[in-house]
């Protein structure tokens, strides 16, 4: 995918923006793309949908991962200099928000003669930091774009999202169905995009509210919430099994891990409490059918075991999203850790 380069003065920092600002979902290839924002989800994905860009433009597109916290100077220009085969490079540069002042500098001088067929991803997720390369980045016209990636802190953001995801799927869903998600995925965006992902691919029918309820009572398909419902129920043997036909289902293994973590994440919050689930729902900002499913859920765990289980489940996030080199491995090993409940 060609991109038009060409030299240019380097740009001066500037707080005026001369570039593209776009959404998540409007991602597109320019020799810079600086992705902002708090909202660490749609960060992400905006960079796999570049990535998935790229590639399918170019299978032999090389992919290289830089930490802007513990850059050494010249890494960027040596990674961006021209290679012996002429393939397209996508370098993914990192917490640019902890940037060493190396980085900065580099990255400014890049901006004046970016490379052919080289496209450098950089990801800020706030802070002060930096700010002289944001500036020179906003000024850039013509050589870099900006992916805005803000906090979706309305239920009204919230309701849009899903929506948008159900419409990009072509499943028919009620307006009652889309508010019973919400609220139940309020507090973490990858858990409602993963749940919306399961509705879809378990549901033939329209979905509705009814549905919604239906489903994570536990009356489930094969799929990431099964598997997660199985490991955490102690059956290992049949949660590895489930996890291998998700896999060879086309289950995406970033929605897996979403799975587990609201089921964990929702078992910490009710360990240890008491009262009424109709109360306590409204303490914990939950709806009363989950409080009643995680004290289910939370029979036979402890404490430390569900602490155990979390920091795997960190771990495994990790790996899955590009830390690791076998996703399937560290998805099988955090089945292992969860399914012995945090013993193993």
């Amino acid at each position: 995918m060609a991109v038009a380069r060409g030299g240019r003065a380097a740009a001066k920092p500037s707080a005026k923006v001369a570039i593209p600002q776009l959404g998540w979902n409007e991602v597109r290839p320019a020799p810079v793309v600086l992705v902002t924002g708090p909202e660490t989800f749609l960060a992400e994905r905006a960079i796999r949908q570049l990535r998935d860009l790229l590639k399918a433009e170019d299978p032999s597109l090389e992919i290289t991962d830089i930490e802007a916290s513990s850059y050494a100077p010249g890494e960027l220009l040596s990674l961006a200099s021209p290679s012996l085969f002429g393939e397209p490079r996508l370098i993914r540069v990192s917490g640019v928000e902890k940037c060493t002042d190396a980085f900065i500098e580099d990255a400014i001088s890049y901006l004046a003669y970016p490379a052919d067929d080289v496209y450098v991803v950089m990801r800020h997720g706030g802070g002060v930091r930096g700010k002289k390369l944001l500036d020179a980045i906003r000024a850039a016209a013509g050589v870099a774009i900006e992916i805005v990636c803000a906090e979706l802190k309305r239920d009204a953001d919230k309701y849009d999202f899903a929506s948008a995801e159900f419409r990009a799927s072509g499943k028919r869903v009620s307006p009652g169905a889309i508010r019973a998600l919400v609220s139940a995925f309020s507090d973490d965006l990858a858990e409602l995009s993963a749940a919306v992902a399961q509705l879809v691919s378990d549901s033939s029918e329209e979905i509705t509210e009814v549905t919604v309820e239906r489903y994570y009572a536990g009356r489930v398909e094969t799929n990431a919430f099964a598997v997660a419902d199985s490991a955490i129920a102690g059956n290992y043997g049949d949660s590895l099994g489930l996890l291998r036909h998700a896999l060879a289902s086309g289950a995406d293994p970033v929605p897996i891990v979403a799975a587990f973590a609201m089921k964990l994440r929702t078992m910490a919050k009710v360990m240890g409490t008491r009262g009424a689930s109709g109360q306590l729902a409204g303490q914990l900002g939950m709806a009363p059918w989950q409080v009643d499913r995680a004290r289910r859920d939370l029979s036979g765990w402890t404490g430390e075991g569900l602490g155990r289980s979390i920091q795997i489940l960190a771990e495994t996030d990790e790996s899955v999203k590009g830390a690791g080199r076998d996703p399937v491995y560290a998805l099988e090993r955090m089945i292992g850790v969860i399914s012995s409940r945090g013993t193993l």
